[in-house]
């Protein structure tokens, strides 16, 4: 029996600091998750890609405080590196936003980088009520309303949503939807104005990105009525946009989330390989989820499948999933024909 792998001993801010950078990296890596990690590791040459995989399988169970420590370092770093290709604070944005989602990586930075938070300016407008900030916003441009949206939590921008006409409101789902990252210029001088509004100075804010997964979270929050009226809208004016945000409103770990009878239905029509390909990086509760929706046999050939297959490219594993994902929305689109007929 081979000997089991030694850990990394970091429990403690104290710890980490001990560590080699090569350790550094496996441990920030297994905080971001699988995906970050990929794209990450793609990048290396044979021998660093070994060295970090070696050591990434050396950790253990991370406490909070240790993995908050790790998050700490990685943005001190990536913030203030000058010669990062895509800049420190924006790459170190992104990054986030990807692994931790976009409200968490907002705390982060702002733990590190307080002087460039929306503390006193942004803030003071998220924290009023939707009313208020509905009066706050109406007569302004669907630009501005999408990037002060793009602060909110889905629920308070949800209702403000609502308060809105409804042809400014399909404008501004569209606009954050394609909200990329704003230049911190602009951003201030947005928030200047709005400053005026309440009677307040203006102070730094933080480049706040919107985009795809901000439009799909505000939709995922309204009636199922209005969203499904708001994605026709902005379908016929912009198919591409439409079909971008219902991908990102209904991902394939979504897929174990539905009723079992749904499920059972819409597996028995995925090709078993499809399936294997699909699953090949899922986690362990989502393939079991899963597979447990099919028949016995159908989960053995799939467990077989997934054994004998060697590795797959990224984009192969996303196609699989999205097919299946196309499948749950023809049977909601089928389910919802029978119901209204």
């Amino acid at each position: 029996m081979a000997a089991p792998i030694p850990e990394i001993l970091a429990s403690s801010p104290a710890d980490f600091a001990r560590l080699t950078r090569t350790q550094k990296i496996a441990l920030l890596l297994v905080v971001l998750g699988e995906e970050a990690a990929i794209s990450f590791l793609r990048g290396l040459q044979p021998d660093e890609l070994e060295a970090i995989c070696a050591e990434m399988a050396k950790v253990g169970m991370l406490s909070i405080e240790m993995q908050n420590t790790v998050l700490k370092e990685f943005t001190d770093v990536a913030i203030h590196a000058s010669t990062s290709l895509r800049g420190g604070l924006d790459f170190t944005q992104s990054m986030l936003e990807k692994a931790l989602g976009l409200y968490k990586a907002a705390t982060v930075i702002t733990r590190v980088l307080p002087t460039r938070t929306p503390v006193s300016s942004m803030t003071q407008i998220v924290e009023l009520e939707p009313r208020q900030i509905f009066n706050l916003l109406k007569l302004e441009q669907p630009q501005t309303i999408s990037l002060v949206l793009s602060y909110l939590p889905p629920e308070k921008a949800s209702q403000l949503l609502i308060m809105l006409r409804s042809d400014l409101r399909d404008q501004v789902i569209e606009r954050l939807a394609t909200l990329s990252a704003t230049p911190i210029e602009i951003v201030e001088k947005v928030v200047e104005q709005l400053n005026r509004k309440l009677g307040n100075q203006h102070t730094r804010a933080l480049n706040q990105t919107g985009g795809l997964k901000s439009a799909a979270n505000l939709l995922n929050s309204l009636d199922k009525n209005m969203t499904k009226a708001l994605l026709m809208n902005i379908e016929e004016r912009n198919p591409e946009l439409g079909q971008q945000i219902r991908q990102k409103m209904f991902t394939f770990e979504d897929v174990a989330t539905l009723d079992t009878p749904v499920l059972q239905r819409v597996l028995r029509e995925v090709d078993l390989r499809d399936l294997a390909v699909a699953l090949k990086t899922a986690s362990d509760s989502l393939k079991g989820a899963l597979l447990s929706a099919v028949s016995k046999r159908a989960a053995e050939t799939v467990q077989e499948e997934m054994s004998f297959m060697g590795p797959l490219k990224l984009r192969d594993i996303e196609a699989a999933q999205m097919r299946i994902i196309e499948l749950v929305r023809k049977s909601e689109a089928d389910n919802e024909g029978l119901s209204s007929s």
